[in-house]
């Protein structure tokens, strides 16, 4: 099974994003789409029909007017019944440029530093009026952009502000309090950095000079506003490089390991198994199935 990284064609570069209205005619061969993921973030609203969306933890079955979120990349597979339509919606979005000086306190409550806004879904199932009014403004903003009356750009940034309100508002298991002291400014080029080094052996002391602190201080500061350490941190993401690489089928564990920064194999196994809750092949077996039970998915 093939993985790839979506490119996203925004349909104005300034707003960063993509909205676009998909009918599909189920097929047997469903089966083979491939993984993929994208930095932006994915909304999908269900128009008409049943359409399946999995993830390497869950798989949804919506029907019409439900709607689901996917976190920036994240992995992720749609699917729709064989012998069945499905019009759906979908909305990919670069949040980034929304936090204006404005709404720049609240970027550290989507930058996803340890859990995917996918665990925002809880929302849309237990407050139906919620899941009602986040459609609603869906189909504004692709009204907006398909039309591209003066002015839609206006229109569109504040249905997008309105829609980070409306998830911020009714999150009341607070998952997007959980980092609330995280510094924007300071976390995000961190965050580019490992990412770009991930195949590398990465120093904190190179880090925390991108930043301008001091080794120890950078080191007690990491720990306070993430909530875990900078080691912890980097092994996440090279845990998550992995599970997207082990998601092709077209390279051996050893290699993977070796591309995510990891040489010591049992040293591998024993973050892929705490991170993963699984070992490389579950988790390769998981991501083959093409049912969401029978391979070990949750449906909501």
């Amino acid at each position: 099974m093939e993985i790839f990284q979506e490119p996203i064609p925004y349909q104005n570069p300034q707003l960063c994003i993509k909205v676009w209205k998909f009918t599909h005619m189920g097929s047997e061969s469903d089966d083979l789409v491939r993984w993929h993921y994208h930095k932006e973030v994915e909304f999908i609203l269900v128009l008409d029909g049943i359409h399946c969306m999995n993830t390497p933890t869950q798989a949804y079955v919506l029907k019409p007017g439900e709607v689901i979120v996917i976190g920036s990349s994240q992995l992720h597979r749609p699917l729709t019944i064989a012998g069945q339509s499905a019009t759906f919606l979908v909305l990919h979005i670069d949040l980034q440029p929304y936090f204006d000086p404005a709404m720049m306190h609240y970027t550290r409550h989507f930058m996803e530093v340890l859990n995917p806004l996918e665990e925002l879904n809880y929302i849309f199932r237990k407050f139906p009026h919620v899941q009602l009014e986040v459609g609603t403004i869906l189909l504004r903003i692709h009204e907006e952009v398909m039309q591209k009356k003066k002015g839609y750009e206006i229109a569109v940034s504040m249905h997008i502000k309105h829609l980070l309100l409306i998830l911020l508002r009714n999150d009341d298991q607070e998952l997007l309090l959980a980092h609330e002291y995280v510094d924007a400014d300071v976390f995000r080029p961190v965050s580019a950095y490992i990412e770009e080094h991930l195949d590398e052996k990465i120093n904190m002391a190179d880090v925390s000079k991108i930043v301008g602190m001091s080794y120890a201080y950078f080191s007690k500061y990491f720990k306070k506003k993430v909530g875990i350490s900078f080691t912890d941190f980097v092994n996440r993401k090279r845990i998550a490089k992995a599970e997207r690489m082990i998601a092709i089928g077209n390279k051996n564990v050893t290699d993977i390991a070796i591309a995510v920064g990891i040489e010591n194999m049992a040293h591998f196994y024993e973050l892929f198994k705490r991170f993963s809750g699984c070992t490389p092949r579950q988790y390769k077996q998981k991501m083959r199935g093409g049912e969401g039970r029978e391979a070990g998915y949750d449906y909501v």
